[in-house]
């Protein structure tokens, strides 16, 4: 009999933090994983001859936890991310950038330009309502977040009279290019909830692109630390449910119906592999009701190698009132193997999930010719990659559905970006929902 103290199911962010503060402490701990690769929705591989990643992800700079596990196993955020103090929003039929200034410390000038620059996108009047949509909207969210998951981005925005231009040019980018929603379907309080906690630490704020596959640069580095301690990573391991035995879990039944036994299980996987892992023993247990109620939502995006840049540099562009959420250059940063890479976010993603990938190639670069950008000559290679259940849905009167992580279940343990943790669904709060699930496992403080 196979037997662990504790097993962790799903090696992204969450899971594998779990796994190694547990194994910290000296616990014997399985990480399972279903796919081929490490990583989770941070995850890249080789797909027939391309290297692709699970989605176009940045570090952003006032993220702390995750840095700290980072740190723990001997990587510095500095060594693996290009940083950018700027970022672009391409305007449509216009052939033209508006830039602007994200880092108020690293980049002052480039952050003061942009604030009064860009006139011709946005106008006094603009940048004022901005200010008074974003200053409601924080105050609205410290004393009332949960009124706001009543309200719509949208909503919030015409209760504020936020111009048209300044909801275009400035929201879109940042519901849209962020997690492909429309205002109109992105709750109010996600949208303020997940600028709020980069205020205290604002003299952190930046971009950072990756400098290799994540696979390669986030996930591996901590399996290793992991396997140090002694931790044990399965890859193309499918856990078809839990062991249960007098309404205790006891560990894990595999796909091909092997059991192995721990103290204690941490469901790890995204809200989709959780609720299949769990439905069979607790799809109608009062406790799991509203985390079974919680919908999912996809995410598509298009990735595109070409025979030289496609951009003049490799920096976060936004790209709003198209199909193409935003978008990234990385061929001088994360994909360095070729001349030209762009990954690009769509939007929104149920319209392509459907359709075929010479399909969505053809709507891309109708909308590239829309923005100044020739994405038909010289692209060499291109892979579509759709998730059809990525994320838990953003979208208004959801967020109450979240699940807390510690469980009625004895010796069960919830972890993933979608469980009750402040910075909802992102890499931060995926570490940090793997810090508490370690602090619930051990009875001790870590976060």
């Amino acid at each position: 009999m196979e037997k662990f103290d504790v097993i962790v199911v799903g090696s992204g962010l969450a899971g594998l933090t779990a796994g190694l503060e547990i194994s910290e402490e000296g616990k014997s701990v399985l990480v399972i994983e279903k796919n081929k690769v490490l990583g989770g929705r941070t995850s890249s591989w080789d797909e027939d001859g391309m290297i692709v990643e699970s989605g176009f992800h940045r570090h952003i700079g006032y993220y702390k936890k995750m840095s700290e596990v980072l740190q723990k196993v001997g990587v510095d955020v500095d060594d693996i991310v290009q940083w950018e103090e700027k970022v672009d929003i391409r305007i449509k039929g216009k052939n033209e950038n508006a830039v602007f200034g994200i880092s108020p410390i690293f980049g002052p000038i480039a952050t003061i330009k942009g604030a009064l620059g860009n006139n011709d996108i946005l106008s006094l009047n603009d940048k004022l309502s901005l200010i008074a949509f974003f200053t409601n909207g924080f105050l609205h969210y410290i004393k009332n977040p949960d009124e706001l998951d009543q309200l719509s981005v949208r909503d919030y925005a015409k209760k504020f009279e936020l111009s048209e231009n300044a909801l275009h040019y400035a929201i879109i980018p940042l519901s849209a290019g962020i997690f492909f929603l429309p205002p109109e379907r992105y709750s109010a309080k996600v949208f303020f909830g997940l600028f709020l906690p980069g205020i205290p630490r604002f003299y952190k704020m930046r971009i950072g692109g990756y400098l290799g596959g994540m696979t390669d640069i986030l996930a591996t580095p901590i399996a290793n630390a992991i396997k140090m301690r002694d931790g044990v990573i399965r890859v193309n391991t499918k856990v078809n449910r839990l062991l249960v035995e007098e309404g205790e879990v006891k560990g894990v039944l595999l796909e091909e119906q092997t059991k192995i036994y721990a103290d204690h299980v941490v469901v790890a996987a995204n809200l989709a592999g959780a609720k299949a892992i769990l439905k069979d023993d607790f799809s109608t247990h009062p406790a799991f009701s509203d985390m079974f109620q919680l919908p999912t939502m996809p995410a598509v995006t298009i990735q595109m190698e070409f025979s030289e840049p496609i951009l003049p540099y490799d920096r976060t562009t936004f790209t709003p009132l198209t199909s193409i959420a935003s978008l990234a250059e990385q061929s001088r940063s994360t994909f360095t193997h070729v001349p030209g890479r762009l990954s690009l976010i769509l939007t929104p993603p149920e319209k392509f999930l459907p359709m075929q990938p010479e399909e969505i190639l053809k709507i891309v670069q109708q909308d590239g010719r829309e923005l100044g950008l020739d994405l038909e000559s010289g692209l060499t290679n291109y892979r579509v990659v759709s998730h059809p259940e990525e994320f838990h849905s953003l979208e208004p009167h959801n967020d109450h559905l979240r699940p807390d992580q510690q469980t009625p279940i004895k010796d069960l343990v919830l972890a993933g970006d979608y469980t009750r943790q402040p910075f909802f669904a992102t890499m931060e709060g995926a570490v940090i929902s793997g810090m508490k699930a370690a602090e619930l496992v051990l009875g001790k403080s870590i976060l």
